[in-house]
């Protein structure tokens, strides 16, 4: 059958964005590898898929799911192209809309122009929620690990926290230069972490502007990760590094974090942008 997409990115973060309300979805990982694929299929980060609501406290079903076909609970960038998606299309009149993901139920918003809001809900620290193996709740976890690392040491010191999905973040000098290929996919498959982990390598230029790269799990380094701007700015908070809202450069482009601090929710704001729209072929 032909398959309706639609080709959105966010801040770099891309996507294939795919409306099950109306046209059946078979989230198979051997066709979701071949869909995400940029040489062989239509090629992205992630695929979003926007289905009817299960229950009748949101508006619509959103799945997640990364190249290697996992899905997951939390694309920040995600939601915001999917709020654009929802408006372009005509899917609601509303200016805010509550969507369902595989772990957390979010607020969309539309800002201005191209710009959406994005209720992340409240950052959860204890190891259970993250998961991570640990004892109790600390601001700061050592992970040791096997050859090289920042310093050419055999440790690291992160921050870990749950936006969704969980997050490490560990702070560096200079994003430029810090050893994302190397050091992150050692992170995210550290034992510690039982689901794995997106890794955040933060940058700190002042207390309202830092600089940022992602490892993401399934994914690898992206242009940008919502979450993990959201993760990392959370952690910089909890160190006393910064203010309550914060500009976050990503290699894709910046996004505006807020956090208030302990029990509030995280708010996310950028553009969403429409690449192109197409049909495929998909097995009905």
């Amino acid at each position: 059958m032909k398959l309706p997409f639609t080709k959105m990115h966010g801040a770099g973060n891309d996507f294939v964005v795919i409306d099950a309300t109306r046209v059946p979805f078979r989230a198979e990982p051997a066709l979701l590898r071949r869909l995400t694929d940029r040489r062989f299929g239509v090629g992205c980060d992630q695929v979003l898929v926007i289905e009817s609501p299960s229950t009748s406290d949101v508006d619509f079903d959103y799945r997640i799911f990364n190249a290697d076909g996992s899905e997951v609970g939390q694309c920040g960038n995600g939601s915001r192209a999917l709020a654009r998606f929802v408006r372009e299309h005509g899917l609601s009149p509303k200016s805010a809309i509550r969507v369902r993901t595989q772990t957390s139920v979010l607020e969309l918003r539309h800002v201005e122009g191209n710009h959406y809001r994005v209720d992340m809900g409240v950052p959860r620290f204890a190891p259970r929620d993250i998961p991570l193996a640990a004892a109790a709740r600390a601001d700061r976890y050592t992970l040791y690990l096997d050859g090289l690392t920042l310093d050419g040491g055999e440790s690291v010191e992160i921050g870990a926290v749950n936006i969704g999905n969980p997050h490490a973040v560990l702070r560096v000098a200079d994003v430029d230069h810090a050893p994302v290929g190397e050091l992150g996919p050692r992170i995210q498959r550290h034992g510690a972490f039982p689901q794995g982990v997106n890794v955040g390598f933060l940058q700190v230029v002042d207390r309202g502007y830092v600089r940022l790269r992602v490892y993401e799990r399934g994914a690898g380094e992206t242009l940008a990760c919502g979450s993990g701007a959201c993760a990392a700015v959370v952690i910089g908070r909890v160190w006393g590094l910064l203010d309550a809202s914060v500009e976050v450069q990503v290699r894709g482009g910046r996004l505006t974090i807020e956090w208030q601090g302990e029990g509030q929710p995280v708010l996310m704001t950028g553009p969403a942008e429409t690449v192109f729209e197409g049909e495929l072929e998909w097995p009905s």
